[in-house]
């Protein structure tokens, strides 16, 4: 009976231990503006030409070779880039997070592989005046 007792402990610990030792989830990160940050741009040079700004300054965004910058905070940065000037070249600094959209549409299409979309916080758009 003892044995049997033993045996059925030695189960139990085999197929308990397994669960709190090799966890092998890891943790998603956590997608949109608020979410875990994947890296900061310091002093990005831009054309003025390469924001695309909608109308009313609601959007802002920008692309660098395969990868789209949205704007976490369009309207904050409208009123500084309507201070800019169309023959101006712009530093644009911000941290960046994976964009929500593009998290839940990336693993239905090798599309997704190549083009990658990041929502970027901008703390810092600016007229850089090289030589000025």
């Amino acid at each position: 009976m003892k044995s049997y007792i033993t045996g059925k402990i030695l189960v139990v610990i085999i197929i308990l231990v397994p669960v709190f030792f090799f966890d092998s989830c890891d943790k998603q990160e956590k997608c949109g503006c608020d979410g875990d940050k994947l890296f900061s741009i310091t002093n990005k040079l831009l054309d003025y030409s390469e924001l695309y700004v909608s109308s009313n300054g609601a959007t802002m965004q920008f692309t660098e070779g395969y990868d789209t910058y949205i704007f976490c905070n369009p309207t904050t940065m409208y009123d500084t880039y309507k201070d800019l000037s169309a023959d101006e070249q712009i530093l644009l600094s911000g941290d960046c997070y994976w964009d929500c959209s593009y998290v839940s549409s990336a693993g239905q299409s090798s599309y997704y592989y190549y083009y990658k979309y990041y929502n970027i916080n901008v703390t810092q758009l600016k007229s850089y005046l090289y030589g000025k």
